[in-house]
């Protein structure tokens, strides 16, 4: 197995690794309604360890400053690159269970705690984010690849 091959499947085993656990409703593309966590109650819940301390430089909640650069990237963007995990967060916050629906809506409440206009998440923008976690998931399996090409491992 080449390293590139190796390397996106290990992505990909990691992104995917709850999908060993039952479905949990919301995690299709279509919203569910019913049974989810608001943002804020997710918020409360999971986010409020680092986003209110701003623990491994996580921009703190209602800090518009640090935020408005987050918030030009976009909320599929910003959303999608939360969910697989960047810099010191782990994938979703590093609740496993959580719903992609739970977590865009919270990373929403955030954004709109910091100034930002932005709505829950409907169908058409949870799968906007899912195309732009599907390329950030490349992007991660194309930043570890080594830049020699004769590297075998």
């Amino acid at each position: 197995m080449s390293y590139r091959s190796f390397v996106v499947l290990t992505a990909l085993g990691l992104a995917l690794g709850a999908c060993s656990q039952p479905p949990v409703v919301g995690t299709s593309e279509q919203p569910a309604t019913s049974g989810l966590k608001s943002g804020e109650q997710v918020y409360q819940n999971v986010c409020i360890a680092c986003h209110s301390t701003g623990v491994a430089n996580a921009p703190k909640s209602g800090d518009g400053e640090r935020w408005r650069e987050l918030i030009a990237e976009g909320q599929s963007v910003v959303t999608a690159h939360g969910w697989v995990g960047l810099r010191g967060m782990p994938p979703r916050g590093g609740q496993p269970d959580l719903t992609l629906e739970e977590f865009a809506r919270a990373v929403a409440w955030m954004a709109r705690s910091s100034g930002a206009t932005w709505q829950d998440p409907d169908a058409a923008l949870l799968a906007e984010i899912r195309k732009e976690e599907k390329k950030r998931i490349e992007e991660l399996a194309n930043k570890l690849q080594p830049d020699d090409a004769s590297y075998k491992p």
